[in-house]
């Protein structure tokens, strides 16, 4: 009986070790439904007028926190900002997880806004009768560093990805492609390209000393935009 009570604590202890820190400001306003949908604003786009502040709140990392991939830690700030009358957030902050983790940290301001049916995303820009397609691609700084490898399009090199980059490429080839990397293993990705869009490719590596698996994922314009500009390196 003793064991199986050791066993329990040792379980809660390891449970909440893997789960991410959640500071919040705490605000005096009725908690909403937990049905209620939850705006996102993102990191590049403003606030919309006459919005009011609630608090904040922060999802962090232990440093062993396991499920805080993006759509996890805001699925966590929104619950938050129920609990706290808010139906709306407006990130503040957005740190990428370094290479072989999968752990965002995201800082964002609760608020309670009117109608947040009203409020309009940034949408994806078409550019009209253009020849060429944007790719943005950017890896954040992380383990891993000293592991570079090159970035294919179909049969054709397009850039040698490196820790703490980011790079903005047109393509000008359209219709059905593959962008692919090869490490202990090849990764690839499939990319419909049509001309005039923007795509965002988050690039990243599974570690094993000094060699590594490479991660490609093709990612939203609103969290491609966000994380792009998130890193703090020159673009190529």
């Amino acid at each position: 009986m003793k064991t199986n009570y050791l066993f329990f604590i040792i379980g809660l202890i390891f449970l909440n070790a893997c789960s991410p820190i959640i500071t919040t400001t705490r605000s005096n306003y009725p908690p909403l439904d937990d049905r209620q949908e939850v705006l996102v604003i993102g990191l590049n786009e403003t606030k919309p007028e006459n919005a009011i502040e609630l608090g904040q709140v922060k999802i962090g990392d232990t440093g062993a926190t396991t499920n805080c991939t993006y759509d996890a830690v805001i699925e966590m700030a929104k619950t938050e900002a129920r609990k706290n009358g808010g139906n709306a957030l407006k990130i503040l902050e957005h740190k990428l997880p370094s290479d072989g983790g999968s752990c965002h940290i995201i800082r964002a301001l609760i608020l309670k806004v009117d109608d947040p049916t009203k409020y309009k995303p940034i949408e994806d820009d078409i550019i009209l009768n253009a020849d060429y397609a944007i790719l943005k691609i950017y890896r954040p700084s992380g383990t891993g560093a000293l592991v570079n490898y090159d970035l294919h399009l179909g049969d054709s090199v397009i850039c040698r990805v490196k820790s703490n980059f980011r790079a903005i490429l047109y393509i000008k080839k359209d219709g059905l492609n593959s962008l692919w990397a090869i490490g202990d293993a090849v990764k690839e990705v499939p990319i419909n390209i049509k001309f005039g869009k923007t795509y965002y490719l988050r690039c990243g590596l599974k570690t094993a000393f000094l060699t590594g698996q490479p991660e490609l994922d093709l990612v939203d314009s609103q969290t491609g935009e966000e994380e792009f500009e998130s890193i703090n390196a020159a673009i190529q």
